[in-house]
């Protein structure tokens, strides 16, 4: 499984904050994605399909902890998104959809997302990818450093995934 070392933060000033992580920026994407939350009892899966790209699944095990975190997760392609889709739905059952606009700034190791959530709003992460035997503590300094130059507060930082917030849409 590969690391990071995350934090989900609702944005305070979108427009600034914006305006900060492309500055900071070696490198931008933007990229619509759709992530359908399966039933997981020992961790989360999700199957994320991207317009224009491949869809993959993604499963992780992270604490519902406000601040950075670490975030153990693996990724593997999903060529036949439709199909995997509805036997994941049969076999363990769809737990929430979630779909957003990401605007994706990359910065040496770390990736900054600026998500505009359908029904929940905006939202900044980061995700701090950990080298080969570094340690935990060293990505939380990167994160709490990338969290002062974007202006993001302690007050701003939530603990779970999209998919735990209120407003979701029906499952369809």
């Amino acid at each position: 499984m590969a690391i990071n070392i995350e934090i989900k933060a609702r944005a305070r000033d979108w427009a600034s904050q914006v305006k900060a992580g492309l500055a900071l920026a070696d490198s931008t994407e933007r990229v619509s994605q759709s992530d359908t939350f399966f039933n997981c009892a020992n961790g989360r899966l999700k199957l994320r399909r991207q317009r224009g790209r491949n869809a993959y699944l993604v499963f992780y095990r992270r604490a519902a902890a406000k601040g950075p975190k670490v975030s153990n997760y693996t990724l593997v392609p999903a060529p036949d998104a439709q199909k995997t889709g509805r036997v994941l739905a049969r076999c363990l059952g769809i737990a929430k959809k979630v779909e957003k606009r990401r605007l994706i700034c990359h910065v040496g190791r770390t990736r900054i997302h600026f998500d505009e959530v359908k029904g929940l709003g905006r939202f900044i992460e980061l995700e701090v990818v950990l080298r080969s035997g570094e340690s935990p503590a060293a990505g939380r300094r990167a994160a709490v450093s990338l969290m002062r130059k974007l202006g993001i507060r302690k007050a701003d930082l939530l603990s779970g995934a999209y998919a735990d917030m209120r407003c979701m849409y029906p499952v369809t």
